[in-house]
């Protein structure tokens, strides 16, 4: 059945080269968000290509819910990002997905110079 919107197209989109996370005193969301497979999995597939929950969750073998949810943190801690929307044969829109950064790099404590050595 032919439909007035595009299926899937190309995406074009280039990831920071890097982005370092310094844990000291404070918090950080990003350990939590990749602490766990699926998020894993997920920075995985996105490392292919991008791709929507759906196509997300069926190369993981998981539900599109619990990709979602992963997702969701990843995108808080700012390891992925919306790149694109593309829609299904039945015209409803889907989030396209993509890493943010091609390098993380978690650095302990304070890393200001003078406190090198």
């Amino acid at each position: 059945m032919p439909t007035a919107f595009p299926h899937q197209t190309p995406v074009e989109h280039t990831p920071r080269e890097r982005a370092s996370i310094v844990i000291d005193d404070q918090p950080t969301d990003v350990l939590q968000a990749v602490s766990s497979d699926t998020a894993q999995q997920i920075l995985a597939t996105l490392g292919n290509e991008p791709a929507t929950a759906s196509d997300i969750a069926e190369a993981i073998g998981t539900s599109v819910q619990n990709a979602r949810y992963h997702l969701g943190h990843l995108r808080e801690a700012d390891l992925i990002e919306a790149v694109d929307t593309w829609y299904s044969r039945r015209g409803i829109e889907m989030t396209v997905y993509a890493l943010a950064v091609e390098e993380l790099v978690i650095q302990f404590g304070d890393t200001s110079p003078e406190t090198r050595q």
